[in-house]
C-alpha cells in the first residue's frame, strides 16, 4: 500500500505553501508584470513621469542597428559556449568515468570551477590573458607570434568570454554527463567489446544513444546560461566592448536601463530577451527532443 499524508485541516497544506507562492508572486511574477508594463511606455530617468507609448520601444529598437548586432553577438557567444562547454564536459566525464587511481579526487577538482561565482572566473581569465601582463598572453605573442589584445581585437574578446564561460559550465556538464555515464549498464558495453567493437565505436553506438537524455538536458540549460549568467563575466572582463563586439542582450538591457536610464527601452529588450529564450527552448523540445532515446 502507498503512504498518503493526512492533514488534520484542510487549510493547513494552504499555509505550508504559502511562503513559496508568496516568494514567487513577490520576486517572479510581479517583476515580469512591471517589466512587461514598462516597455509600454516612455518615462524620465527617474521613473516619476510616464506615457504610454505602445509598441514605439519595440519598434526603435529593431530600426537600432546596435540592437540587431547584439542579437546576432548573442546567438554567436551562446552557440559557441555551448559547443565548447558540451564537448569538454562530455570529454572530460568519459575519462573520469573510467578506473583511475585518486578518482574521487580528481572529479572534485574537475567539479569545483562550478561554485566560483561568474565574475571572479571572468577576472580570472582576464588575468591570464591580459595583453600586458597575462601569462597565457605572452606565451600566445611569444611562441606563435600572434599579437594578443583582447582590449582592442573584437575577435580576441569574444574568445575570451567564451573560454571563461565556457570553463565555468563545462563543470556543470561534466556532473550530468558522468551521472549518465555511470547509469549505462556495463554489460552492454562489455558485449560489444567482446563482439570486436572498438572504442570510439563502443562510445558512439551504444554510450551517446543512451546519454541523449543527458546531452538534451545539458544543452538547453547551458544555452539559458549563456544568456543569462554571463553578464557577471562580460561585466567583470569587457563590459561590452571593444566596439560593441562582446555586448549580448543581457548586457544591453543593464547598460540601456542602469546606465543610460532608458527604462522603456530596457524592459522592452527584457521582454524580446525572454521571448527569445522561450522560443529557442520551445524549438529544442518540440525538434530536438523528438531524436532522444529515453529508457526505462
Amino acid at each position: 500500500m502507498k503512504k498518503r499524508s493526512y492533514f488534520k485541516t484542510r487549510s493547513l497544506p494552504y499555509l505550508l505553501i504559502l511562503p513559496q507562492v508568496v516568494i514567487t508572486l513577490t520576486f517572479f511574477y510581479w517583476p515580469a508584470v512591471q517589466g512587461v508594463i514598462s516597455s509600454f511606455q516612455l518615462s524620465d530617468p527617474f521613473g516619476l513621469y510616464t506615457k504610454f507609448v505602445w509598441f514605439d520601444n519595440y519598434i526603435a529598437l529593431f530600426k537600432d542597428p546596435l540592437y540587431l548586432k547584439s542579437i546576432v553577438t548573442t546567438l554567436v557567444f551562446s552557440g559557441l559556449v555551448a559547443t565548447v562547454s558540451i564537448s569538454f564536459g562530455l570529454f572530460l566525464a568519459t575519462m573520469a568515468n573510467r578506473v583511475l587511481k585518486a578518482t574521487t579526487f580528481t572529479r572534485t577538482l574537475l567539479i569545483w570551477p562550478y561554485a566560483i561565482a561568474p565574475a571572479i572566473s571572468g577576472i580570472l581569465w582576464l588575468f591570464l590573458l591580459h595583453p600586458s601582463y597575462g601569462v597565457v598572453a605572452i606565451f600566445i605573442e611569444d611562441f606563435f607570434g600572434i599579437d594578443w589584445n583582447p582590449l582592442l581585437e573584437s575577435s580576441h574578446a569574444m574568445l575570451m568570454i567564451v573560454m571563461a564561460s565556457a570553463w565555468k559550465n563545462v563543470s556543470y556538464n561534466f556532473v550530468f554527463f558522468l551521472a549518465g555515464l555511470q547509469a549505462i549498464p556495463h554489460s552492454l558495453i562489455e558485449a560489444a567489446a567482446m563482439d570486436g567493437a572498438s572504442p570510439f565505436r563502443r562510445f558512439w553506438t551504444i554510450t551517446f544513444p543512451l546519454l541523449s537524455p543527458t546531452m538534451f538536458f545539458v544543452t538547453v540549460m547551458t544555452i539559458i546560461f549563456s544568456f543569462f549568467e554571463s553578464f557577471g563575466i562580460i561585466h567583470a572582463v569587457t563590459q561590452g566592448g571593444p566596439g560593441g563586439s562582446t555586448n549580448i542582450l543581457v548586457y544591453k538591457v543593464y547598460q540601456d536601463g542602469f546606465i543610460g536610464l532608458n527604462l522603456g527601452s530596457s524592459s522592452a529588450q527584457s521582454v524580446v530577451l525572454m521571448s527569445l529564450i522561450i522560443l529557442i527552448t520551445f524549438l529544442q523540445f518540440k525538434y530536438v527532443e523528438r531524436k532522444v532515446q529515453y529508457t526505462g
